[in-house]
Parts: structure tokens; C-alpha cells; sequence
């Protein structure tokens, strides 16, 4: 639908008399002269209009080598907190473990090749003086790494901060903010983004790792002139550059090219969708060529279960919904309220101590717990996993059975062990430590994702869970509710099930995906039949969070900042007139017009000057104000100084015509400049009595920059896509003038 409508905003195609191909001219470079100004919307017709060709190239295999790289250097450096690899010292504790010849299967993660710190500098690996060193160590190398990480983002790269997935949307949706996928952001994106989730900081990488896609393939486009001068087609490679970037930031390529439908992209053709299909595809095929997360399987946390899930289930799993919505809703608030106070007051002058506060915070308070200790995605890992007989971890100390006989797979449900609880109690404390001091983390100026801090937390609080209904389950088992689906040794109840659809429904909660949430969620972990949990979930924590705002966490943020996103899923339903929102109003001065055949050269220049505006609309003369067309500013620049240079006779005094035919002029009169080549004559009308909803819904389907108001052909004023975004903002009682950029 929307190619078919904006075949109506074609640019016309007739010559320039006298001053040769104009359109050569506006492709040459000039000066402090672009396409769009910084800041500033991109016009989705124009763009439509000018592509003509349909080729394209590929990028995605830079941008999986880099998230692999990522990957292995995060795995390396989070390690180097605690100690080193004596036989390599770029192996990880894994990775050297691994090539040890000494490892036992009781003792995996011992072996003589990997010392902790203090055992490498005293020769004591145990005792209270080990443990202090091993402590202090641990704080002092994540100040280290955090203190780099934001020090060289204030000092190369300022738009490295943060997910940076709030500012794909806003670009995506027809935003310029040069220098936000250039190429010093890449790197320096890249080499903080190791260096903020080493230092153990309550964030992840999956966010950033959208915008380090984005870059790379904005870097590509910039070689092939099909997308580099033309803003359309350059996001439609972005949009697939997006899928890539969810593809290898969770091995998940179909839920990549969902999460770019639902979540990024504005714009979204079907000849993208099979685009980003196939950037997902080779995305995840270099991912699994590298292998970063060791177990020669795509996805980042594969689980293996053996017992199925029952529909009595569906009341806990829907109660971890409820509490992801409520988690969504607690954070989003919170975040956003510590955002607008580090905007607002001398906090947001001191990034670097800021992070460095929060920083030693984290590592104080995270060392003592081993499961607020190691890294996220480990302790994801970890919850998911279902206990099988040789698993060693404190979740899995169960009470057994010595007669038992039953195969590996299938234990039955055991009394929990007093590992368990002695877990249960840690799991708590790092569930609280979790939810608060993400809160304060996400937003700093430090790459910051927050997929896997959120789905830490419903992790944590998934396992409780689960936990707590297994042993419901083993020691009453003849309650109702258990009775016709639990019986006495039988494996009922897979508390790593349960962690899964925590995760599902606190990230849920947060960004309010539904569908990509819940393929990203099966391809993370390879549980396809468990499918149906982790929809009710996900929908639960939807509808609980909807119910407190619409909006997720990258919409509150585009809000925050004052980005010009006109959220396609915005309902508006108000009774407004575009006159009632137009410009000029009352007591302003007039609209700023060009006249079709009586505006000198420096006429135009003055208005140039003198205005801001992004075009300016060409009526027949200024006492009948007859609609013509409209014409952009850059177009007039270009073609003015184009003209002065190569064209004799052009001066101040000369009449700019865009009619189609200049009269025949005197000898003795200045040359004439026709400029009528640069005219949109079908520029997008609206009448002055049509329903601001009608209004918003063409700005957001066509992608409009401006439409022009008219009554029977005569020009009435002017709405921007600003326009139609503080009219919205004044509509729902916020403060219009929020909107900062047009």
C-alpha cells in the first residue's frame, strides 16, 4: 500500500533551460551543504521517488565476526576479575580447564593450570587473607574496566553510551543523527561494549549488539551509492541489519528478523523481510562457524528436558507473567525518573564518576554471592539448567534415593537438600540486588544492554518458583491439584522450566515483545515444546504491563529524549481539525511562501537565510496564494550556487521562475534562473477540516515530513511531522514542547 501511494509524489523530469542538467548539479558535494540536516526527518516519498535501482550487496558476515569476537574477549575478561591461565593466559577459567589433563568431572572448574589471584601472588588459595585479596582484586580490575570503558566513550565516541536500540527506532523511522553509525562509534562501541560487561556491571551486550550491526551496515552502504544517497533504501538495509544483530547477540535468526519487524523497524516491505532473512541466515551460519559459546550448538543456553509441562502449570506460569508486567512497570518508572534526575541536575555532568560509583557499588556487593559473582549469561545458564544425576551445582543438591535405579534422564522429584535452600536464600538476596541496582545502571554512559540483565531477574524468580512447586508437588502429592498428574516418583515438576518462562515474562514485561520474545526465547534454548508456557507468560506480562502504560522502555526513552518516533502502535482518537493544528496560527507571522514567477535570486537567499525551515511551498503569487508545489531547501541551495558558478548571467536581481515556460525578457534585464526541475508539483494536501486522525494515520503509513493545508487550492498553513507530535503530547496532557528535534 504504501509503494502504491507514493507513486503520486514523483519529481517531475522536465530540463532546465540554460543551466544545463540541474540534477547533476544537486548530486555534486558542496560545503556544510547534505542531503538533511542533522537532527532533522528524512522525507519518505522523496526517497521512494528516486530509487530506480535493485541491486544489492551483503554485510552481515562483519558484523557476527565482530559479536563472535565480542563473545570470546567477555568470556576472557570476566575471568581475568578472579584469576589467570598459567598455560595461556588469553584462555578463559573454561577454556584452560578444558585443556588440562588433570581435570576431574566432580572438580570441573579445578584444575592446576587456572590460579585465582591470591593463590598466583601468596601461594594460599584458601583463608580469610586469600579471600580478601581475591576480593579486592576483583573490585580494583572492574574499576578498571569500567573507568576505560566510559572514559573512552566520552572521549572518542559519545554515541557509544547506552543500547542504543531507542536510537535505531528513531533513525529507523526516518531520523538523521549523523555520527551515530559511523565508523568511530563501531569501534569504539565494540572495545567498551567488552569492557562494560566484563567489569560485572548489572547489563548485557545483546542491545549494543543491534547498533554495532547497524553500523557495520551503514558502513556498507556507504560503498555502494543506491543506499548511501538515498535515506529509504539505506533503512531498509538497516532493518535487516538489526535481524542480524538480535540473530548473533542470541543465536535466535528467525527471532532476529521478528524483533526487527516488531520491535525496530518503521518501515518494513515484504522484499525486506526475505532480506533480513538472509542476513539472520548468514548471521547465524558465521556464528556457528566461531563457535563462542563453546558447546557446538547456536544458541546461547541450550536445555534439555525430560519431562513434559502439564496444564495444571499454566497457574504459576501466568503468576511469573503477572510478576513480569509488574517488574516491567517497577523499572521502567524507576529508570526513567533516574534518567530525567540525571538530565535535569548536576549528576549528568560527571559520567565517569557516576559510573565508577555505581561500578564499586555492584562489584561490593555482587563478590560475596557466587551467584550475583559470575556473569549473567553463566547464571542464565545455570537457572535454566534441568538436575540431572551428575550435575554439581548447589541448585541440584537433592535428597536421593539410595534404592533408586532409574535411568539419568528420568529422576523423579527428591526432598530438596539443604543446598537447595542454602541457594534458595542466595537467589533471593541476588533477585533484590538485581532488580535495584539495574535500575541505576541502565543509561549510563557506557554501552548498556538490558536483555539479559531482564531476563536474569525472571530467571532468579523462575527458579524459585519452580522449586517451590516441585516440593509442593513431592510432599503433597495427593492434593487435588496435583493428584491426577503428579504421583509419588514420578518426575513431575522442572524447575529450569520454570527460569525459562520467568525470563520470558520479565523481558516481556520491559519491552513489551510478544511474538519475537517468544521465538527468540525457544531458539535461545531449543525448547520448542515448551512453547505454549512461554505465550502464556509473555502475554500475561504484556497485558499486566499495558494496564500501568503503554509504552516500553525504548519508547519511554525516545520520549525522554525528545526524539520525533510516531509510534505506529499509538491509538489517537481525539476530535481535532488539521486547522487546529497547522501553521501559522494566530498572532504569528505569516507563512514563509516562494511566488512562482516574481521572487528574485536574493529574495531566496535572504529566506534561506533568515529561516530554518526544511522547504518552503510555491504559490502563484502572494495575493491569491494558489498551491504550485513545494521545494526543499537543500535543492534551492544546491541549485542557487550551482547556478552563480556555472551559469553566466545569474545575479541577485535575477527572477527565479518554477513556472514552465520564462517570458521573453529584455537584453537589458538579468539572465533568468528556471528552477522549476527541483519543483514538487504533487506535493501531499490535506483540506483544512480533515480529522487529525486521519492526519496521523497518514504520517505514520506514508512517512510524511511536512503535508500542506489548503481550502478549494489556496494555501492555508503547514503541519510537520513536529507538529503532529506535540499535538499528540498536548492531547495526552504531557509537555509538547518534550519534542526537541523535527
Amino acid at each position: 500500500m504504501i509503494e502504491a501511494l507514493c507513486v503520486s509524489s514523483a519529481t517531475p523530469t522536465e530540463e532546465m533551460n540554460g543551466a544545463g542538467n540541474l540534477m547533476d548539479f544537486l548530486d555534486e558535494p558542496f560545503p556544510d551543504v547534505s542531503t538533511y540536516e542533522d537532527f532533522h526527518t528524512i522525507d519518505w516519498l522523496r526517497e521512494k521517488s528516486r530509487d530506480t535501482d535493485r541491486h544489492r550487496k551483503t554485510f552481515d558476515g562483519k558484523a557476527c565476526t565482530l559479536a563472535g569476537v565480542i563473545d570470546l574477549a567477555v568470556d576472557w575478561m570476566t575471568d581475568l576479575k578472579e584469576g589467570v591461565c598459567l598455560s595461556a593466559f588469553w584462555y578463559s577459567h573454561e577454556q584452560c580447564c578444558w585443556t588440562s589433563n588433570e581435570t576431574t568431572f566432580d572438580d570441573r572448574d579445578k584444575c592446576p593450570q587456572w590460579q585465582k589471584w591470591a593463590e598466583l601472588m601468596t601461594g594460599h588459595a584458601e583463608g580469610a587473607g586469600a579471600y580478601v585479596l581475591n576480593y579486592f582484586l576483583y573490585i580494583l580490575w572492574a574499576l578498571l574496566f569500567s573507568f576505560l570503558a566510559v572514559s573512552l566513550v566520552r572521549v572518542f565516541a559519545p554515541y557509544a553510551c547506552g543500547s542504543g536500540i531507542p536510537e535505531i527506532k528513531t533513525i529507523l523511522s526516518g531520523f538523521i543523527i549523523r555520527g551515530y553509525l559511523g565508523k568511530w562509534t563501531l569501534l569504539i562501541k565494540t572495545v567498551t561494549l567488552v569492557l562494560a560487561v566484563s567489569s560485572g556491571l548489572s547489563l548485557g551486550k545483546e542491545g549494543p549488539l543491534v547498533h554495532v550491526a547497524c553500523c557495520c551496515g551503514n558502513l556498507f552502504c556507504s560503498l555502494f551509492s543506491k543506499y548511501s544517497k538515498n535515506e529509504g533504501k539505506r533503512r531498509e538495509v538497516l532493518s535487516a541489519a538489526a535481524a542480524a544483530g538480535v540473530s548473533v547477540a542470541f543465536g535466535a535468526p528467525i527471532g532476529g528478523v521478528l524483533f526487527s519487524l516488531e520491535e525496530v523497524s518503521y518501515y518494513f516491505p515484504l522484499k525486506t523481510l526475505w532480506r533480513s532473512f538472509f542476513a539472520a541466515l548468514v548471521a547465524a551460519f558465521t556464528l556457528r562457524s566461531i563457535n563462542p559459546f563453546g558447546n557446538s550448538r547456536l544458541v546461547l543456553f541450550y536445555v534439555e528436558y525430560h519431562t513434559p509441562w502439564y496444564m495444571a502449570e499454566l497457574v504459576p506460569f501466568i503468576l511469573l507473567g503477572v510478576f513480569g508486567g509488574l517488574w516491567g512497570t517497577l523499572f521502567i518508572r524507576a529508570n526513567i525518573a533516574w534518567c530525567r534526575r540525571r538530565k535535569t541536575t548536576q549528576l549528568g555532568k560527571y559520567p565517569v564518576l557516576e559510573v565508577i560509583a555505581v561500578t564499586g557499588i555492584t562489584a561490593v556487593l555482587a563478590y560475596p554471592n557466587p551467584y550475583t559473582r559470575r556473569s549473567t549469561s553463566e547464571l542464565i545458564s545455570e537457572l535454566f539448567n534441568d538436575c540431572g544425576a551428575l550435575e554439581s551445582s548447589q541448585l541440584c543438591d537433592y535428597i536421593n534415593n539410595p534404592n533408586m535405579s532409574r535411568p539419568v534422564d528420568d529422576i523423579p522429584d527428591r526432598p530438596a537438600g539443604p543446598g537447595v535452600y542454602n541457594a534458595l536464600w542466595q537467589l533471593a538476596l541476588a533477585l533484590i540486588f538485581k532488580i535495584v541496582i539495574t535500575i541505576f545502571t541502565f543509561g549510563m554512559k557506557i554501552p548498556s544492554g538490558l536483555f539479559i540483565p531482564s531476563m536474569a531477574v525472571g530467571a532468579i524468580a523462575g527458579r524459585i518458583v519452580g522449586i517451590a512447586v516441585e516440593q509442593m508437588a513431592y510432599h503433597h502429592h495427593d492434593w487435588i491439584i496435583f493428584k491426577n498428574w503428579c504421583r509419588p516418583g514420578a518426575d513431575c515438576v522442572t524447575p529450569g522450566l520454570y527460569a525459562m518462562v520467568g525470563a520470558a515474562a520479565c523481558l516481556g514485561g520491559v519491552t513489551r515483545m510478544t511474538v519475537s520474545l517468544v521465538v527468540i526465547m525457544f531458539e535461545l534454548t531449543g525448547g520448542l515444546e515448551y512453547i505454549v508456557p512461554l505465550m502464556a507468560a509473555a502475554v500475561t506480562s504484556k497485558w499486566v504491563a499495558d494496564a500501568f502504560g503503554k509504552e516500553g522502555i525504548y519508547e519511554s526513552h525516545i520520549q525522554l529524549n525528545g526524539y520525533p518516533y510516531l509510534d505506529v502502535r499509538d491509538e489517537f482518537t481525539h476530535r481535532t481539525l488539521a486547522t487546529d493544528v497547522m501553521r501559522p496560527r494566530r498572532n504569528d507571522p505569516p507563512l514563509a511562501v516562494l511566488t512562482q514567477d516574481t521572487t528574485t535570486v536574493e529574495d531566496v537567499e535572504t529566506l534561506i537565510k533568515d529561516t530554518d525551515y526544511n522547504g518552503f511551498p510555491v504559490v502563484v503569487s502572494r495575493e491569491s496564494e494558489r498551491l504550485i508545489g513545494f521545494v526543499q531547501r537543500r535543492d534551492l541551495t544546491l541549485a542557487i550556487k550551482n547556478a552563480r558558478q556555472k551559469q553566466d548571467g545569474v545575479v541577485s536581481s535575477s527572477v527565479v521562475y518554477f513556472t514552465e515556460d520564462a517570458p521573453q525578457l529584455p537584453a537589458s534585464n538579468p539572465q533568468p534562473l528556471k528552477l522549476r526541475r527541483i519543483l514538487n508539483l504533487s506535493p501531499f494536501t490535506v483540506t483544512d477540516h480533515t480529522p487529525m486522525e486521519t492526519v496521523v494515520d497518514i504520517f505514520r503509513k506514508l512517512g510524511l515530513r511536512q503535508c500542506l493545508v489548503t481550502r478549494s487550492g489556496r494555501l492555508l498553513g503547514i503541519i510537520t511531522k513536529k507538529d503532529v507530535l506535540r499535538h499528540m503530547a498536548q492531547m495526552m496532557n504531557q509537555d509538547p514542547e518534550s519534542i526537541m528535534f523535527n
